[in-house]
């Protein structure tokens, strides 16, 4: 597996795109892990 370099981040527009896949009663497990994923790398608001 090839390391993600640090700088690069999740946008907003794809991490609230994860968020409603989390939310979703009907999103398969992959389909959640991929968005999980995604939400790990989102710059955190202090």
């Amino acid at each position: 597996m090839a390391k993600k370099p640090k700088n690069e981040t999740t946008s907003k527009k794809v991490a609230s795109a994860a968020s409603k896949i989390l939310r979703s009663q009907t999103a398969s497990k992959a389909a959640k892990s991929v968005a999980g994923s995604a939400l790990t790398q989102r710059v955190k608001k202090k």
